[in-house]
This record gives structure tokens, C-alpha cells and sequence, in this order.
């Protein structure tokens, strides 16, 4: 199987869309996508009041947070993968943005068997943790693709390069979905609940949904760490084989990053695990023996 299609059916499904591979170069279709949005958040007449977006407190993470991860497949160590919000704040349509950028590459044995080089972008509505502007480029064993979406959620519509689809209101990329999965407050989630996020990917919209499972304490290169666990809802097919195959444990504090990824594929295994992280809102909190 490409690893193009391992991606598309780990990112479909649940939050998966946090982890795997994430890398390249920014020169596509619509190489200005600014000049687009700009101009669609600019073409309301001057008597035309545009509708307010939702106002999203947020305490989980700021400019210039970076946590990255070491991937290994089996007992190989397979990618370096990055998820960075930069400190520079462009604004959109005159709103403020952050700019996360998701990189990885493959590394050692591994990138001489099977070289990716991904990179996945979002700049996001500071205020409404909403998506404005999301590149995606990919570069996985010489199978490669870009998209390019703009985003106009006064009019509930995303360009996705050139075609036009009409959305839900306050609709995600597949990468602000992850961190606005950060805001949500998970202080009396119970066994069993089900958190979702809609989101708009390879021109479809999808509900994804994880489920939380429990609270675990983990051991990672920064130390023991408390956790919680969550299996996102995905549908059984060629990748993997029960639901509980792909299981994600996020830190049980108000940063709320992801610490460990892990899943059973069908041939093999598939493992992320922390080993740094910058800028967060508040210091990990390590739990001593």
C-alpha cells in the first residue's frame, strides 16, 4: 500500500490527524493564497455588515510553542515529525492568525527505503480558532501532492484549489482541528465520551471523533508524565484492524499536547513519542516516582 494512502485513512477517520508525517515546499497552484481570501473577506459593499465569528477563549497553547517527536516503525527509528506554532502573527482579512506549521522527514535506513518529505500549514483566526488559509504539500516515496485551501466563514464556503464547496459553520483543516481539540475541557470526561470536530479534508467533510478511554501516567524522554488516553473512532479497513489499533495519549494538564501516538497496523507497528517541547503555556508537569 502507498504511504499517500496510509495517511489519507489515518487522518480521515479520528485524530490522527495530530501525528504522523509532516514536510516540504510552499510553490503551488494558488501561490498567493492571501491575495485570495483577502480579496473574498473584502467584497461585502460598503452598506453590507459581515457576520461576527465566535469569540474561542483558549488557554492551551501559544505563539512560538514547538513539541517534537521521534517516530519508529517497529523497532527502527523511522522520522522526526515537528508541530510549531511561529512566533510571527499575519493578519487575514485584518484578524490576527497564528501560523502553525507541521514538518517531518524521515530519517537514517528509513529514508533511504521510503523518503517523505511532508509539510502541512494553517494560519488560524487568533480569536475563533477557525482556519483561514491551509497548505498541504506531500512527498512519500516519490508519490507527491498539494493542496491549497482558502477559508471565508462569513460566507461558509472553503476554495479548495479552485472549486468551491459550501461548509458548516466554523469548519477545520485538518490541522487547526487538532488544536482546537486542544481547547476542550476535559477535567470531568468520563470513560467512554465521545468529543468531535468538524472538519473539511480531501474535499469532504468529515465528524472526527475520539474517545476518551482513561487516565494513564507514561514514561517519556522528558519524564513520567501524566495522561490522558484516547482512541479515535475510525472505520475498520485495510489499515487497521479493530478501532482500539490506534491509540493517542495526550497531557493531562492545560497545554494538552499530544505525548505518545501508537497503532497496530496490518503489517507492523507504528509508534510517536515526545521528545521535545518549547514554549508551552505552562511547564509539562513530571511525575515523580
Amino acid at each position: 500500500m502507498k504511504t499517500g494512502d496510509f495517511l489519507k485513512q489515518m487522518l480521515k477517520p479520528g485524530m490522527g490527524i495530530l501525528i504522523l508525517f509532516l514536510v516540504f515546499a510552499f510553490n503551488g497552484r494558488n501561490s498567493n493564497p492571501f491575495e485570495i481570501i483577502n480579496a473574498g473577506l473584502t467584497q461585502n459593499s460598503p452598506d453590507e455588515e459581515k457576520p461576527k465569528l465566535r469569540s474561542h477563549n483558549q488557554t492551551a497553547f501559544k505563539r512560538g510553542e514547538k513539541i517534537t517527536y521521534r517516530i519508529h516503525y517497529g523497532f527502527m527509528d523511522a522520522a522526526i515529525a515537528s508541530l510549531e506554532i511561529k512566533e510571527e502573527n499575519k493578519q487575514i482579512g485584518g484578524r490576527n492568525t497564528f501560523h502553525v506549521v507541521g514538518l517531518g522527514i524521515t530519517k537514517g535506513s528509513f529514508d533511504w527505503f521510503f523518503k517523505v518529505r511532508d509539510r502541512y500549514e494553517t494560519y488560524m483566526d487568533e480569536e475563533a480558532i477557525l482556519p483561514w488559509v491551509f497548505i498541504r504539500r506531500v512527498d512519500e516515496g516519490g508519490y507527491k501532492f498539494q493542496q491549497n485551501q482558502v477559508y471565508n466563514h462569513y460566507k461558509n464556503q472553503v476554495d479548495a484549489d479552485g472549486k468551491i464547496f459550501t461548509t458548516p459553520e466554523n469548519i477545520q483543516d485538518m490541522l487547526s482541528a487538532f488544536y482546537f481539540a486542544r481547547t476542550y475541557d476535559f477535567t470531568n470526561a468520563q470513560k467512554g465520551d465521545l468529543f468531535a470536530v468538524t472538519t473539511f479534508m480531501d474535499n469532504e467533510i468529515w465528524d472526527l471523533k475520539i474517545k476518551f478511554v482513561g487516565r494513564e501516567v507514561i514514561k517519556t524522554d522528558l519524564g513520567r508524565i501524566k495522561c490522558l488516553k484516547f482512541v479515535p473512532v475510525v472505520q475498520k479497513g485495510r489499515i487497521f484492524k479493530s478501532e482500539e489499533d490506534l491509540k493517542i495519549w495526550i497531557s493531562d494538564d492545560v497545554n494538552k499536547i499530544p505525548v505518545r501516538g501508537q497503532c497496530e497496523l496490518v503489517v507492523g507497528s507504528l509508534k510517536m513519542d515526545i521528545i521535545e517541547a518549547k514554549g508551552l503555556m505552562q511547564p509539562l508537569t513530571i511525575v515523580k516516582k
